[in-house]
């Protein structure tokens, strides 16, 4: 790969073949994109402009960027749907990758593919890894100073820049305490978490558990189980209480 960087952004060539649809129709469709880190946490997908199979309308607009410069804002019309102001240009970019480059917004198309298998939420990075592991480690969760979790059976989730997340069998948690919210969220590593608040006496400590019932294939190991946000609960460990995560 090679890479440019100005500030805190980052690019990098990418290796995949990318596609998106919107209402069934190509936008883009490329074995040549970039990885930018706009955000320090993950990518985005930039394409060459060569590669944008729809139809992309000026705005007028421009937004303008400390680091990637001045950026050109465009409609994309594919077939006859049509996502207003859902793609950016830098044509004078400090940042010279970027000049001959598109960023079509994720969440402005339907369907984002790598090679042929579907990827949710945002790219993945070729930076982020994760490993899930049996263990037979002892795992004790408090909330609000009662024991709502023991278990001798987790599977440890290590993700690159993130602390280790305990997976615990519901068998092994006082699901008695816990009660289901509306919240969800997505991992392109994992997929789509529902979540639990748990509720000891008249305090209720919202969203502090979540769990993937049905988890991409590299997480399967974590199907069914449960965690808890180690920031935000007090877990024992082999009988070492651990140090909350900043």
């Amino acid at each position: 790969m090679t890479a440019a960087e100005r500030g805190r952004v980052r690019v990098e060539a990418g290796a995949k073949r990318v596609r998106a649809y919107l209402a069934g129709e190509p936008v883009l469709d490329t074995v040549r994109p970039f990885l930018v880190w706009e955000k320090p946490y993950y990518p985005t997908y930039y394409v060459p402009v060569e590669d944008v199979r729809a139809t992309l309308v000026p705005t007028g607009e421009i937004r303008r960027s400390p680091s990637r410069g001045d950026g050109e804002v465009f409609d994309v019309k594919a077939g006859a749907a049509v996502a207003g102001g859902a793609a950016l240009r830098y044509p004078t970019s400090p940042l010279e990758p970027l000049r001959g480059l598109v960023r079509v917004e994720w969440d402005a198309v339907d369907e984002w593919f790598e090679e042929d298998e579907p990827v949710y939420v945002h790219p993945r990075s070729p930076y982020t890894r994760i490993d899930a592991l049996a263990s037979s480690r002892h795992v004790q969760v408090s909330v609000g100073g009662v024991l709502v979790a023991d278990s001798r059976r987790p599977v440890v989730l290590f993700e690159t820049g993130l602390p280790p997340r305990y997976y615990l069998p519901m068998t092994d948690v006082r699901m008695d305490l816990l009660r289901p919210t509306d919240l969800r969220t997505g991992c392109p590593y994992k997929g789509t978490a529902e979540y639990w608040s748990v509720v000891v006496g008249d305090e209720v400590h919202e969203n502090v558990v979540w769990g993937y019932r049905t988890p991409l294939p590299e997480s399967q190991k974590i199907a069914g189980l449960v965690a808890f946000y180690n920031e935000k609960v007090d877990i024992t460990l082999d009988g070492v209480l651990q140090e909350r995560p900043g």
